[in-house]
């Protein structure tokens, strides 16, 4: 039945009734200040929000003529699913447009600290040209090379952990490879058709998922934390991955690639269980990986 009158309700509707459940959720209570202060709106639409949220959701909250708020009630059960991880994301960075614009980033919710901060612009030219399928003249700068200059056609930006970066066809290699977005500069866009070795569908490493199996390392004393931090099921962790990423992602999160195990427990917590399984190629930056 609730599920039903939340269908019914417009967008914006549900956006207001949302943020209402989000915040009685994470803060424990929502005043008509919120709302107004949030959304904009009057007096008299915040109070139907509010009476319209209680219609649906007695159990979860209870008005403080003390405080003129709604408090959440031990009985809350959340009307909308709010995903942890962009919740922690908001809370460390602030809220920007959505759920709860306005307020300030969390005093007592910290982020890791970021070093690599992308170029807006930058990122921004290189979209148009995913979108567009067309390619992009920049001077590249890499540890080896030094600065270039380069004709790269991209499909797609990655996050790997550390930093973004561009999976693209590089003209001068003829091959797709990564290319760390805040190395590019002075990029634009060049308006002609790109070849057909060079799109996305012939990106074979893009293309290529493996199924992986993480554990806990076999040489840890209490493997259930492990097992706890990754919500495993069954003291494994599988997990389909882009060819083009696994190397990434197993360097991140600090997997032993060795097949025994062989690596120091305390730094690599994670042991790939299935590697003599899978026909891995170019994940020479896996640690102890060794083909």
């Amino acid at each position: 039945m609730t599920r039903t009158a939340l269908d019914a309700l417009t967008h914006a509707q549900r956006e207001r009734l949302a943020f209402i459940d989000f915040n009685l959720q994470y803060f424990g209570q929502v005043a008509r200040a919120d709302l107004i202060q949030r959304f904009k709106t009057g007096l008299a639409a915040c109070t139907r929000d509010l009476a319209s949220y209680k219609e649906l959701a007695p159990q979860n909250l209870v008005l403080s003529h003390t405080t003129k708020s709604y408090h959440r009630l031990e009985s809350f059960k959340p009307l909308f699913e709010h995903n942890a991880e962009s919740i922690l994301s908001a809370l460390c960075l602030g809220f920007g447009d959505g759920l709860s614009n306005g307020v300030q980033p969390s005093s007592y919710c910290q982020d890791a600290t970021r070093l690599i901060h992308p170029n807006s612009e930058i990122i921004a030219t290189i979209m148009r040209a995913i979108a567009s399928k067309l390619a992009l003249e920049c001077q590249y700068t890499s540890l080896t090379s030094g600065t270039t200059s380069k004709v790269l056609i991209p499909h797609s930006i990655v996050n790997n952990g550390i930093r973004w970066h561009v999976r693209a066809f590089d003209r001068s290699n003829q091959e797709f490879r990564d290319f760390v977005t805040t190395r590019i500069e002075c990029p634009k866009i060049l308006q002609h058709s790109i070849n057909c070795e060079e799109s996305v569908d012939k990106d074979t490493q893009w293309h290529t998922i493996y199924d992986i199996i993480l554990t806990p390392h076999p040489k840890l004393k209490y493997p259930k934390a492990i097992e706890l931090d990754y919500a495993m099921e069954n003291g494994q962790l599988k997990l389909e991955v882009r060819a083009a990423l696994l190397g990434y992602l197993l360097r991140q999160w600090n997997v032993d690639c060795t097949e025994q195990g062989t690596l120091n427990c305390n730094t690599y917590q994670l042991h790939l269980s299935n590697k003599s399984q899978l026909n891995l190629k170019d994940i020479e930056i896996a640690p102890g990986y060794q083909e």
